[in-house]
């Protein structure tokens, strides 16, 4: 079996598909997948189906929608409804618990690699990183549970899931920067850009990208965009580190010109401040790798 939920939630076995159309079995069987493995409370389904104030009914209607998952997963499998109340959708006390043991799972499989390509990155396997790093970015097909109403529940783990994401996709530029590609993350990371405009860890890679690239003049640009931005929304100036690198780019300071794979943005930055901690502004371009 092979499910995706990194995106519209898919469902499919031996070549061929099933989907539940109700939205409220959808959203059970969403939740139910977010924990994959795990049991979830009777009442934690209730509170993200109806808030606060359920129906008096609620626990004799979850029953039927799970019924209704479980005779979902019973056509996909070819398996009787009693089969996947044994082995794969079971009742536990308080609740609920989905196994999938042995089910090809998107965000199991997403995990693992991030965690492994984060691994490699701290380890400086950079070549390594870049590669886990990009399969993992790969799974995701939108944001996730695109078509999954966003209950109680549920909308604070897919806000929780798309942050994952997005600091999956900063490290996979980190490493592929660190590898000298600047010129290849460009246009991703100006749309990542148009998306999150006041991500500051995006713009620093764009300004370094863009920097490295013979483009320093819309580096700057993108510098000056986030501020704008930052100041008209917030009422607040960019960070310490990102005005450190603004200057460094304004003297061109040979800081910049490193070696690309002793130097990803988050280290770049990481020595910036701290050389100016220590005065010395604008400085040679000395090693920063220590």
């Amino acid at each position: 079996m092979e499910i995706r939920i990194l995106g519209p939630l898919v469902l499919s076995h031996a070549g061929r598909t099933v989907a539940l159309t109700a939205p409220k079995p959808r959203s059970v069987l969403a939740l139910l997948l977010l924990n994959a493995d795990q049991a979830v409370q009777a009442s934690t389904l209730i509170q993200d189906l109806w808030g606060a104030n359920p129906p008096v009914s609620a626990r004799t209607t979850l029953q039927t929608y799970v019924l209704q998952v479980r005779k979902c997963l019973g056509r996909l499998l070819d398996a009787a409804v009693t089969e996947v109340a044994r082995r794969l959708l079971v009742t536990v006390p308080g609740g609920y618990r989905l196994g999938l043991d042995a089910t090809d799972f998107d965000l199991r499989t997403f995990e693992q690699l991030a965690t492994t390509g984060r691994r490699s990155l701290a380890a400086g396997e950079h070549v390594e990183a870049a590669a886990l790093l990009m399969r993992a970015r790969d799974l995701w097909r939108g944001p996730a549970l695109a078509d999954i109403r966003a209950g109680a529940v549920i909308g604070p783990r897919i806000k929780a899931l798309e942050q994952i994401r997005l600091h999956t996709v900063e490290q996979c530029i980190e490493a592929r920067m660190r590898l000298g590609h600047h010129r290849d993350v460009v246009a991703e990371l100006t749309a990542l850009m148009a998306e999150h405009e006041l991500n500051e860890n995006l713009c620093a890679q764009l300004m370094v990208a863009l920097h490295r690239s013979g483009r320093r003049q819309e580096a700057l640009l993108a510098f000056h965009r986030l501020r704008v931005t930052m100041v008209d929304e917030l009422g607040l100036e960019p960070s310490t580190r990102l005005r450190l690198l603004q200057r460094a780019i304004l003297a061109d300071d040979p800081v910049l010109a490193v070696t690309p794979d002793a130097d990803g943005p988050t280290r770049l930055l990481d020595h910036l401040v701290r050389r100016a901690a220590h005065g010395r502004w604008p400085g040679k371009a000395d090693d920063h790798r220590a």
